[in-house]
């Protein structure tokens, strides 16, 4: 019998499990350690009672998925990219700024300090404690040190940690989420992986919990090398049904919240159109006849973030590394863009 040679894991993937083997541990870390700079920044928002939410890439993808967890305090609060704001730039009078970068060093933070000047109620989020970001303004900095594999995990969970302990610090309940972080899934993705195996486009989507779909959407185009993109589930909705079909990978997210049955409708539709669909699923209801479930208890918000996060990265990965050779090694990106 003739055997064949396991494929050997690319470099790229090798630092992103290093990476993912301790973002857990550096997420409650993170939470635990920065409640004194949490405390301030709450008490800003508190004072402001309107936040605005600036990042890039991942960082931005974090801002999208923490926006609605700020609205459901009453606060006023709005995520864009930080090139956005350079370019068509809100007023930033009456506004708390939260900044976010994991590096604290790329070219579209360094330009808009340049330009901004010291506005009042700025902060920053990230991940190197001697960045340029730490450096200028008050900073909540995640456990753990700069991330160096290319495609963003540990980098993603730790910042979603650090916005945990502001919302916890504006009165939020952190147990579910922590619970999430200490006891994480372990779902086998074999068939979720399978049925995407055609797919050359993956779509992923969401409501409440859109911020994560642009998270994977975002991670899955760096390291497959594909187009995959993001559309919130409304959006999808209007007209962009008419890509569906049996090479248009669909992936969802549904919570246990009131956007659940729009995401099941949205569900049916896709089996209906014929495209393959996997469900990140913590909604409690039952499975989407037609539909790959990725099943979590139910939750939503962080707590759902948190638990289905790792299992999106573990599903990306292998998604790329059935399709190319060097996943994790980037060919046309750097790790911390240095230009516009």
């Amino acid at each position: 019998m003739m055997m064949t040679a396991a494929k050997p894991r690319p470099a790229g993937l090798v630092a992103i499990d290093r990476e993912m083997a301790r973002q857990h541990a550096d997420a409650i870390a993170s939470f635990e350690h920065n409640a004194a700079m949490a405390a301030k920044v709450a008490a800003s928002i508190r004072q402001t009672g309107r936040l605005l939410l600036l990042g890039m890439g991942g960082s931005h993808a974090v801002g999208r998925g923490v926006e609605p967890l700020y609205r459901a305090l009453g606060i006023d609060a709005l995520a864009l990219p930080l090139s956005e704001q350079l370019g068509q730039p809100l007023p930033l009078a009456g506004r708390t700024v939260l900044v976010t970068s994991q590096s604290g060093e790329s070219a579209e933070v360094v330009r808009w300090f340049s330009e901004a000047g010291s506005p009042a109620d700025v902060f920053g989020l990230t991940l190197e404690g001697a960045s340029f970001l730490a450096r200028t303004v008050p900073c909540l900095v995640g456990a753990g040190g700069t991330e160096l594999a290319f495609a963003a995990t540990r980098s993603l969970t730790v910042t979603f940690a650090l916005h945990l302990a502001i919302l916890a610090a504006l009165g939020e309940d952190p147990g579910a989420a922590l619970g999430a972080l200490d006891q994480p899934r372990d779902n086998d993705i074999t068939q979720a992986l399978a049925t995407l195996q055609k797919a050359t486009t993956i779509v992923t989507s969401g409501r409440r919990l859109q911020g994560l779909a642009e998270a994977l959407a975002l991670g899955l185009t760096e390291l497959s090398r594909l187009p995959c993109f993001s559309l919130e589930g409304g959006q999808l909705r209007h007209g962009p049904m008419e890509m569906l079909g049996p090479h248009i990978g669909v992936i969802l997210f549904r919570g246990n919240d009131p956007t659940s049955d729009l995401v099941t409708a949205m569900a049916i539709s896709v089996v209906e159109a014929g495209a393959p669909l996997v469900v990140f699923d913590s909604s409690g209801q039952s499975p989407i006849a037609g539909a790959v479930t990725l099943s979590f208890k139910p939750a939503s918000s962080m707590a759902a973030i948190f638990a289905m996060l790792p299992v999106a990265q573990r599903l990306m990965i292998a998604f790329a590394d059935a399709r190319i050779d060097n996943a994790g090694t980037p060919v046309r990106s750097t790790k911390i863009t240095r230009s516009e």
